[in-house]
């Protein structure tokens, strides 16, 4: 789940799901006939912008309801409406949403329609991927717009990217927004996310391949984690976020304060949450989770298999988790 924004003038012309086929013939025998292609769809943006464009010339609330539903969420592609599930987006949210920051939407609006560009490099990415780790699974990646409560998040087979998001950058207009959301998304913003939008990609495509948890700090922590070392090292990016300036200068201090809360489930401190907290900086789970698997990956002599342990490690049971914790060596780090 790439950090969640929780409270976190063109159209695209006519877009359709367009197939990237991602494996070759002679490839897709190594994945023991499984469907080698993957899909990316940006088709809800449209409708997004045809419905935002109806509720803005009607007054009539019950009308408003009427008019997002039937040209936006009920022709919603399938990515759409996991997308609304995982976020628990409902149909009042978006005519909210779209009444009171008309300043928001005006600002990102022509942000939205780089969602083909967005994913000019995922062909290449996800061959990488393979070659890292030859075991990889297809997976399908929508663009569309949500509630502004993530920026990518996973269910299942499937990379659900919110484009109000993942597209933006620093000219996108905050100022309407309530706090603490305002000053989380300014900060998201200024580090010019769709720049980055490789990375969130595989990020988000590395979490279709791992297990599950709704566990303690050090499961969530480490997937995580891992899902941010994958990405960089197939993209070579890390996210600008001021964490990953943060993190390595208070390294000591995070180590101790994760090794002590690293078996309860209280995410507060570390995971999708604002910069009000015992750091000052949001998200330093992501940073320590990172490190984790850095030190693991680094250590390997056997790099493809690191990355699989990463990868394939029972998510959902805390002892698995602990030992390759343990086997990092990041928390004996001195």
């Amino acid at each position: 789940m790439r950090r969640g924004v929780l409270g976190v003038a063109c159209l695209i012309a006519a877009s359709v799901a367009v197939p990237l086929h991602l494996v070759t013939a002679q490839s897709s025998a190594a994945v023991k006939g499984r469907v080698a292609s993957q899909s990316v769809s940006d088709r809800d943006i449209d409708r997004f912008w045809r419905a935002y464009d109806a509720i803005g010339a009607t007054g009539d609330p019950a009308e408003r309801l009427r008019l997002i539903r039937t040209l936006y969420i009920d022709p919603g592609t399938p990515g759409l409406h996991a997308l609304m599930a995982a976020r628990s987006y409902t149909a009042q949210q978006y005519v909210d949403a779209i009444v009171n920051w008309p300043h928001f939407w005006r600002s990102v609006r022509p942000l939205t329609a780089r969602s083909r560009q967005a994913v000019a490099s995922l062909d290449g990415d996800v061959a990488r991927f393979r070659r890292l780790y030859p075991e990889l699974r297809p997976a399908s990646i929508t663009y569309a717009i949500g509630v502004l409560r993530t920026g990518g998040t996973t269910t299942g087979d499937k990379v659900l990217i919110g484009a109000e998001l993942a597209l933006g950058d620093e000219s996108v207009d905050v100022s309407e927004l309530p706090e603490p959301l305002r000053a989380r998304l300014r900060v998201f913003f200024a580090s010019r996310p769709f720049a980055n939008n490789a990375q969130n990609n595989i990020h988000e495509y590395v979490h279709t391949q791992q297990q599950e948890t709704q566990g303690s700090l050090a499961q969530q922590v480490l997937r995580e984690g891992v899902a941010e070392l994958v990405a960089e090292l197939i993209t070579n990016r890390k996210p600008a976020l001021p964490v990953y300036t943060y993190g390595p200068a208070h390294d000591a201090a995070i180590r101790q304060r994760f090794l002590a809360e690293m078996r309860g489930d209280d995410y507060d401190n570390w995971l999708w949450n604002s910069a009000s907290n015992a750091f000052g900086v949001s998200d330093v789970g992501y940073y320590a989770g990172y490190s984790i698997a850095r030190s693991y990956y680094e250590a390997a002599r056997d790099k493809r298999r690191a990355v699989k342990d990463l990868i394939e490690v029972r998510y959902d049971d805390p002892a698995a988790v602990r030992a390759l914790i343990d086997r990092s060596g990041y928390l004996a780090a001195r």
